[in-house]
């Protein structure tokens, strides 16, 4: 089941959101490092001092759109490159070993983020994985999914699709 983007969402612009999600893709080609840093520049939810607990619409259709534009998205503390917990490693490890392309989003960088992603996936650990729009799991399950060969399958049918 994929998710569907809200034709609300389709339509708005993520800077008029004034969102920001900090994206972190260190492709080896230079045209996927440029397509990093200009999803980098999408949206921006600093400056709101993650007050509210309740999730802004304009952050929930940011995540959204974010995850349906990506088939792998992990949401992680820290960059693939400088991981800041275990956990967050051993997924970008597992999905570095899939050989797949995937997008990662660093949860510290922003409260209202980090805040937000709990109550989007309903899972109040990181890192938090996306395959194919849908959320796959944390790391136990992640791990678990890699050893049985489920990944693998998964991640074919997300890039088949």
């Amino acid at each position: 089941m994929t998710m569907m983007m809200p034709a609300a969402a389709a339509r708005m612009h993520p800077r008029s959101a004034g969102l920001t999600l900090r994206v972190r893709s260190h492709a080896s080609r230079p045209a996927l490092r440029v397509r990093a840093q200009q999803q980098q520049e999408q949206f921006d939810c600093a400056g709101n001092g993650g007050a509210s607990t309740d999730m802004r619409p304009e952050l929930k259709e940011a995540i959204t759109t974010f995850i349906q534009e990506n088939k792998v998205v992990l949401f992680m503390k820290g960059t693939r490159d400088m991981p800041k917990c275990g956990f967050s490693k051993t997924v970008v490890t597992v999905l570095n070993n899939c050989s797949v392309p995937y997008e990662t989003v660093d949860i510290l960088a922003d409260d209202m983020l980090r805040t937000g992603m709990k109550e989007f996936s309903q899972w109040p650990t990181f890192p938090q994985l996306y395959v194919a729009g849908e959320f796959y799991g944390g790391c136990d399950i992640t791990v678990d999914a890699y050893h049985n060969g489920e990944l693998a399958e998964d991640l074919e049918v997300a890039f088949n699709e």
